[in-house]
């Protein structure tokens, strides 16, 4: 193991991680934005918009994320589309990831009891406040060890986005790999940075997760 090497390369990977870190936060905002409208729709059953979600999560849920962004990146600029790399990148994350909130979300509502909406309609509130009062806040807590889950699940898929030439974690070990045949170090390197920026952030789901549970939310 070359440590002056390892000195060396630090920086690359530290560009890396940030590029990673802010077009997964990206596109994580995003798919949590269309998941929300999603299951909404699908949790009110609402005609026509329900089906079309549902074949929309159908088709996320079972393509991989290296193939929707060759459809982005290689396949649209074929019908005069060209967008760059790292919108496709966050395209291709927000339309994987948007399917899996949607889920989760989904699941959440659901677990609301029926007799905590009858008991809001009783007290007189609106369709519109049981739901931002009553059936939301629950949701979102119930739900939230999944959406967690999901977070983490979607800054690992970022590995693929060498696959559209951008220099993530993984681009820049092989590039490293290529030019100084320093495999190990290459490899040293990328697990390391993966567990230094994803570690921080699963510890801080977990204990959300549990500061929700001690506030008596969540299952």
């Amino acid at each position: 193991m070359d440590l002056d090497f390892i000195r060396k390369a630090i920086p690359m990977y530290q560009e890396a991680a940030f590029l990673v870190l802010r077009l997964g936060g990206i596109g994580i905002i995003f798919a949590f934005i269309i998941g929300l409208i999603i299951s909404i729709v699908r949790y009110y059953k609402l005609p026509v918009l329900s089906q079309v979600f549902e074949g929309y999560i159908e088709l996320s849920r079972n393509t991989p994320l290296m193939i929707q962004l060759f459809v982005l990146y290689f396949g649209l600029p074929q019908v005069g589309i060209h967008l760059s790399a790292e919108v496709c990148g966050i395209l291709g994350l927000t339309f994987l990831g948007g399917s899996y909130f949607a889920e989760a979300i989904r699941g959440g509502l659901e677990s609301v009891p029926n007799i905590q909406m009858e008991s809001a309609s009783s007290l007189g509130l609106s369709n519109t406040q049981t739901f931002l009062y009553v059936i939301f806040p629950q949701a979102i807590a119930n739900s939230f060890p999944s959406i967690g889950a999901n977070i983490i699940f979607l800054l690992k898929e970022t590995s693929v986005f060498s696959a559209i030439a951008l220099s993530d974690l993984v681009f820049v070990a092989k590039d490293i790999m290529g030019l100084y045949y320093k495999t190990n170090e290459a490899l040293f390197l990328m697990v390391t940075t993966y567990l230094v920026f994803l570690l921080p952030i699963s510890l801080l789901i977990h204990f959300i997760e549990r500061r929700l549970r001690f506030a008596g939310f969540g299952n």
